[in-house]
């Protein structure tokens, strides 16, 4: 049996009654360590759960994710995830070819960012299409999420940003050198964001995400200090919203009652 279990995004407490039931039966408990990460570490967890946890990066999980399927041939197996089990497609490939075995599967969901946004007063029903900002590098500073933010503002709808994290990353000087050497994690901020967002805009000229453009800057939603503000775009380089994780809105057309909590979250900075 493998199950996919999501975790919610604060703490080891977040997981579900039903998700809890089904780690204890398991001989093997996966950690999904790279598209999220939670506010603790794997010890908490390890006692809250009462088993090991063994954390999987993305080199184990896309390279070694056979691995894992066959183990759950003749034993119950969790693979947990920060949020919800289907935040990334990278999981949806696992889930098929466990299927393909003949292998019974069972997804507890839970909390992530694309329901718990909400918390900061946009209709849900009023997102369009979510970006991700990726790290720009000297070399590469890609700006092609720009088009579905464009998109989106055409619309009327608000847009989800989320930000890069790189957690177990291997530098291009020793990727090209063959070296395994990883580097820190790093986790952008709302002020990196905002500074790329103001480049790509400064070049492509759309007028979908200046200085003006109203937003949202969250951090660590779903934790007992999460941090919701609202503002201009240009202003959030000035905010300093503490510790990961990070997570932008643009915000589109606007109902009364949304711009009500606009300026909730603007006035109690």
């Amino acid at each position: 049996m493998l199950y996919f279990v999501g975790l919610g995004l604060g703490d080891e407490r977040d997981i579900t009654v039903r998700g809890l039931e089904a780690v204890k039966e398991c001989e093997r408990v996966y950690l999904e360590h790279y598209t999220s990460v939670l506010g603790v570490d794997k010890d908490r967890l390890e006692a809250f759960y009462g088993k090991k946890v063994e954390l999987a990066d993305r080199e184990k999980v896309e390279n070694e994710g056979d691995a894992i399927v066959e183990q759950a041939k003749s034993m119950n197996v969790a693979f947990l995830v920060v949020g919800d089990p289907f935040g990334a497609t990278t999981h949806s490939d696992l889930f098929v070819r466990a299927k393909k075995e003949g292998i019974r599967v069972e997804v507890i969901h839970n909390a992530s960012i694309m329901n718990a946004i909400g918390s900061c007063g946009l209709q849900l029903y009023r997102f369009g299409e979510t970006i991700t900002v990726p790290f720009f590098t000297e070399t590469w500073r890609p700006d092609s999420f720009y088009d579905k933010i464009a998109q989106n503002h055409k619309l009327g709808l608000h847009t989800l940003v989320l930000v890069d994290i790189k957690v177990k990353e291997i530098s291009e000087e020793n990727l090209a050198r063959g070296r395994s050497i990883y580097e820190p994690p790093r986790f952008m901020t709302v002020k990196q964001c905002a500074e790329q967002l103001l480049e790509v805009e400064e070049r492509r000229g759309g007028g979908v995400c200046g200085p003006e453009a109203r937003v949202f800057g969250v951090a660590r939603i779903g934790q007992p200090t999460q941090q919701i503000v609202a503002g201009t775009l240009q202003e959030m380089l000035d905010i300093d919203f503490g510790p990961p994780l990070h997570s932008m809105v643009l915000v589109g057309d606007t109902h009364f009652m949304e711009d009500e909590m606009f300026e909730f979250f603007r006035q109690s900075t």
